[in-house]
């Protein structure tokens, strides 16, 4: 899914919700920003989507 170029980034996105993978959370180092609420909403739906939920 594009996500375009978020502000916080520096180069055009895309979420794979095809490849959705677990990690710890101690794994994450720091928050580079957060999803809008539309892009978060865009996201849930497509995995609800893939899920067939």
């Amino acid at each position: 899914m594009d996500l375009g170029k978020p502000r916080w980034l520096s180069k055009p996105s895309a979420v794979n919700v095809q490849g959705l993978a677990s990690i710890d959370q101690s794994a994450l180092l720091r928050r580079l920003g957060k999803l809008t609420d539309s892009h978060l909403a865009s996201v849930k739906s497509a995995i609800r989507d893939l899920l067939a939920l």
